[in-house]
């Protein structure tokens, strides 16, 4: 298979902290999810990838172009569409200037074709009725579907979504499920988040960082299944070190080592992920 994404060696710190470390990564069409705890390397390698920072060592090749080269990242720029942690938008603006504004930045220049592209994309987050409301007056989730809607600015290729369900509700939450998934089937969509059930819901396949480096790679179900046989239930408050939390049908939930009593139950995404970091830290330990 092809690979919209390919990544060979590449290297990035800030000052003397390497951030990330001689990592290999290819990634081809559908949707693909990143996990890891904070500073494991997600939102560097995103930047990276949208063209927002160059590697200081190593190659990258994105929809088959190198963004190292002046005339190719300004042909990728055009196919790429970004939502990073922190978006810049602008408070005096109104939404549907502010995504209008990154339509001239996308060279659409017809204003006819831009009026359209902003009326399809703030239908897609349902922000149609806020379009004349300014964006200091939006709550921090409308604020959040603006970010969205200005990813998906002028169809892009590949579309890279740094935390993307941050203050979304429930509902709306499901709407950009349904957005995503549908996106996946054409594009190819990179998504870093600490959600294990949107990675569950989403992604064909999950990717997990740790300092710097990729220490899983497959699907949602091979990740639940680092816990096999790992994951328990009791009615026991459990005694030690290993990860656990009340259910609301007042038993345990242990990841771990067996406790008394415990009856052993099938593992979830979150559970396969919280015993692969538990894992690979007593390895890095």
């Amino acid at each position: 298979m092809e690979l919209a994404v390919d990544v060979r060696a590449l290297t990035k710190r800030y000052g003397q902290k390497r951030v990330i470390g001689g990592l290999d990564l290819g990634v081809s069409s559908g949707v693909t999810g990143l996990l890891g705890p904070n500073g494991a390397g997600k939102t560097t390698l995103l930047r990276c990838l949208a063209t927002v920072l160059a590697p200081d060592t190593g190659e990258v090749r994105v929809l088959g172009l190198d963004p190292a080269d002046h005339a190719q990242r300004a042909a990728l720029r055009r196919r790429i569409g970004y939502l990073p942690q922190d978006p810049e938008l602008y408070g005096h603006f109104t939404v549907a200037q502010m995504v209008d504004y990154i339509a001239i930045l996308k060279e659409l220049t017809g204003r006819r074709e831009r009026l359209d592209e902003v009326r399809r994309v703030l239908a897609e987050v349902d922000l149609s009725a806020q379009a004349a409301v300014k964006v200091k007056k939006l709550s921090g989730g409308m604020r959040q579907r603006l970010g969205i809607a200005v990813a998906l600015v002028a169809d892009p290729d590949f579309i890279i979504l740094d935390e993307p369900t941050v203050g979304l509700d429930p509902e709306q939450r499901m709407r950009f499920r349904t957005l995503i998934s549908r996106l996946g089937e054409t594009k190819v969509v990179l998504l870093s988040t600490h959600q294990t059930e949107d990675v569950a819901a989403l992604c064909e396949r999950v990717v997990v960082f740790r300092a710097g480096a990729a220490v899983f790679d497959g699907t949602p179900d091979e990740l639940a299944w680092q816990a096999e046989g790992k994951v328990w239930s009791t009615v026991s408050r459990p005694a030690g070190s290993e990860v656990f939390w009340r259910t609301v049908d007042g038993r345990y939930r242990v990841v771990g080592g067996r406790p008394q009593d415990g009856q052993v139950v099938e593992p979830t995404v979150e559970d396969g992920y919280l015993r692969l970091l538990s894992d690979t830290q007593e390895k890095i330990s």
